[in-house]
């Protein structure tokens, strides 16, 4: 069924934001599959179902994270509920409720920190249409208001300059930048530190 309103966290005029669940995995690890060649070498989705099931798990049951998926809404977003080719689920690029992406804030820290750090992915099907930048927009609203947190930072490897556009359009700002911060693909990466903070959100 297609996911209505009253099962969004916050929506916009075309996507909703909603926490993962169990069930997404077809959908989801298909969508991966598809989007292998969008994904590499910035990002690694799971893309079977144990993957999935652990990954998904650690973003329900652990307090330090929280994980979104963005999710298209309305007619324009195609004829079914998307995630597979043979039709079970509707049409290919998407549907009423079909997963154009994930968001998920990580290493949330609460006290006098108030913080946590996102990563994002877009599936192909949804790539360069906005609808993550509506999505992300909608998590930094979700996190700074029913979340009560007070900064996301996001960290991206230089040369990913869509992951980096999309950050600069939602208004984070370049902080600095950290050598083999994180190990991705076999090595230790490069990656610059972007932040938003609540105050920046309302200051406009």
């Amino acid at each position: 069924m297609p996911h209505t309103g009253s099962r969004y966290l916050a929506e916009g005029p075309r996507v909703g934001i909603r926490h993962f669940t169990y069930a997404d995995g077809a959908e989801f690890t298909a969508r991966a599959r598809e989007s292998q060649d969008l994904h590499r070498p910035w990002l690694f989705p799971p893309a079977t179902a144990d993957a999935y099931t652990a990954y998904a798990g650690r973003l329900i049951e652990d307090p330090t994270k929280a994980g979104f998926l963005v999710c298209e809404k309305g007619a324009e977003a195609g004829a079914g509920k998307g995630g597979g080719k043979d039709g079970e689920n509707g049409g290919e690029n998407g549907g009423d409720g079909a997963i154009a992406g994930f968001i998920n804030i990580n290493n949330i820290v609460e006290g006098g920190f108030q913080c946590g750090a996102l990563g994002y992915g877009a599936f192909a099907h949804a790539a360069g249409r906005g609808l993550m930048r509506e999505g992300l927009d909608l998590v930094v609203g979700h996190a700074f208001g029913p979340m009560r947190l007070h900064r996301l930072e996001i960290n991206m490897q230089p040369g990913n300059a869509a992951s980096i556009g999309l950050a600069r359009s939602c208004g984070f700002r370049l902080e600095g930048f950290s050598p083999k911060m994180i190990y991705i693909d076999g090595d230790w990466r490069d990656h610059e530190r972007w932040a938003i903070t609540a105050e920046m959100r309302t200051s406009g």
